[in-house]
């Protein structure tokens, strides 16, 4: 065998990088407390290695709070991070540069016109973007840190305005929430930075106390499953760890995945509390434009470990930025979003990973496509809705990771914050609805989840859940023995004519006890009859072999809504 030479290993590194590397790219998230660059190398596989990062503290959301718009000084100050920002990243030759705002310009009402300026001034395009969004990214880089496999987490990103916490199952949102707590925010409504006397401090702390553990009980639930632990993201957690690792002379140890208890970060807040402004800029670990504000943002973690029951908190360095430079990648270098096999591994991964019942998700999309083909032209259905009503009925059971008496509820929320590629947002929405009532109580319009709807829409739902459940019923020994229906209508009557190669008894029971809704929501009596096997359906006639009575019943006793 030759020896390699020097210019054989050359080439194999120019062959290694010209297949890892995608491209470079650059993302900026502009916050209430600070502005923030990110350049990043893309490679092969969705990862990526760092080239720079920059944070310049610009308090943008200093006066939104009070005054309900920014500031002209800080606004100044933003634009000229930015100004930087975008010469560091064509210095690094960045193909792609997004931009992102938060908490401050969401709210601000001159927010709009500061767009404007960064835009003429600049030449950078801002994309705001909602709370929900903002915990969606956060969520994207918790997870690629850590292996949330088979635990329960609750992710929350503390910014300047405002904290997102997300709950998760594996790698599975479950919940979102966004509140109006954010340290710079709490810190200049109660008066806790520069100039507050000892009085009015104490008075101020208890009351930002108060009206977090409030905010919290109003805008977020608890939990149905017991947390593993907590992700916390944000300029907080990180300065929480370096102050906890310096008090102890810790020694090179990563802050990433830091852990710290309750009663840790409670004991931190007392000691910080009887120390004054100087004296915690001075502290080891403490970012200096930081100190003002790490009480309020201590609180705040204090508060949602409690509310949360959660005694164990991981620090993660990184959050927003990472979020969207991962979707910047997926953008650049991802598989194609319209392949429909690309789609149906996606929805046949999240099936497999939370309901166990992929035979059956299978058998109830084919029966269900099948009705909805045959009811088509009659009712006038969309469409379009038979792809959605099929991935609907894929995914009706995931919810089962979670709890199996709120199922359905519990799907909703599953599909509507997962990633399908190649279905877009609304559609979504729509099937998350549509496994939302594949059992338990009818769709109304009071349901907050339906009433985001149009009327337009809305009907949909109705009409695609009132399919699902009986398809459903027909699949209810989970035996998978019925292969197909015949849908006729007759004299303003619908029979269902069952193929199955034995009666299959407790399935047309199970469908005859989930008529209600589609009797409801077209208007007409269905009848549910086993035709025999597959020769008996193609018969010229059409008629079934051995008609059988329609059971009255429904599930709506099978849960609340």
């Amino acid at each position: 065998m030759a020896a390699e030479t020097t210019e054989d290993r050359q080439t194999d590194k120019q062959i290694f990088l010209s297949a890892d590397l995608a491209c470079r790219l650059a993302a900026i998230d502009i916050g209430s407390n600070s502005v923030r660059l990110l350049v990043a190398e893309a490679l092969r596989g969705g990862a990526y290695r760092i080239l720079d990062e920059e944070r310049e503290p610009t308090r943008l959301g200093r006066s939104v709070s009070a005054k309900g718009q920014l500031d002209d000084e800080s606004m100044e100050r933003t634009i000229t991070a930015l100004r930087t920002f975008k010469q560091i990243a064509a210095g690094y030759q960045a193909t792609s540069l997004r931009t992102i705002a938060t908490c401050a310009v969401r709210e601000a009402r001159n927010g709009p016109e500061f767009c404007r300026r960064v835009r003429e001034q600049v030449g950078l395009e801002v994309e705001v973007i909602s709370g929900d969004r903002e915990a969606r990214l956060a969520f994207s880089s918790v997870q690629n840190a850590f292996d949330l496999s088979g635990k329960n987490a609750i992710v929350a990103d503390i910014g300047g305005g405002s904290t997102e916490v997300v709950f998760a199952t594996g790698n599975l949102i479950e919940s979102i929430f966004s509140t109006p707590l954010g340290a710079v925010r709490l810190t200049e409504q109660f008066g806790l930075g520069e100039g507050a006397t000892p009085e009015t401090f104490q008075s101020g702390f208890a009351r930002m106390e108060e009206e977090i553990s409030l905010c919290l009980k109003k805008r977020t639930t608890r939990p149905l499953f017991a947390p593993h632990f907590l992700v916390g993201c944000g300029g907080t957690f990180t300065t929480l760890a370096e102050l906890m690792m310096a008090s102890k002379k810790e020694v090179d140890i990563p802050v990433a995945g830091y852990k710290v208890s309750h009663a840790e970060v409670r004991h931190l807040l007392d000691r910080l509390l009887k120390m004054p402004l100087r004296a915690r800029r001075s502290m080891t670990g403490m970012t200096p434009d930081r100190a003002d504000i790490i009480l309020a943002g201590l609180s705040i973690v204090d508060a949602l470990m409690k509310r949360f029951r959660v005694n164990t908190l991981i620090i993660h360095t990184r959050g927003v930025r990472d979020g969207l430079v991962r979707e910047m990648i997926d953008d650049a270098v991802g598989t194609t979003i319209d392949d429909p096999a690309h789609r149906d591994a996606a929805i046949e991964r999240l099936a497999a990973a939370c309901s166990g019942e992929l035979g059956h998700g299978r058998t109830v999309a084919l029966l269900a496509g099948r009705i909805f083909e045959q009811l088509a032209a009659s009712f006038d259905l969309v469409a379009g809705d038979r792809q959605l009503l099929e991935c609907a009925a894929r995914l009706q059971d995931v919810g089962y990771v979670i709890n199996y008496d709120q199922h359905h509820k519990h799907s909703y929320h599953l599909i509507r914050n997962s990633r399908l590629p190649g279905i877009r947002a609304h559609d979504l929405e729509l099937i998350a609805n549509v496994a939302r009532y594949h059992r338990g109580a009818h769709p109304k319009r009071k349901h907050e989840n339906l009433a985001r709807l149009s009327p337009e829409d809305q009907q949909r739902v109705q009409r695609m859940a009132a399919i699902l459940r009986l398809a459903g019923g027909l699949d209810r020994s989970r035996s998978q023995q019925v292969r197909d229906v015949r849908v006729r209508l007759e004299n303003n009557q619908v029979f269902v004519d069952v193929v199955a190669d034995q009666e299959p008894l407790v399935d047309i029971w199970g469908a005859e006890r989930r008529t209600d809704l589609f009797e409801k929501v077209f208007g007409q009596p269905i009848t549910i009859q086993w035709a025999g096997g597959q020769e008996a359906v193609s018969s010229d006639n059409g008629k079934p072999a051995r008609p059988r009575r329609k059971r009255r019943g429904s599930d709506a006793t099978l849960g609340e809504g």
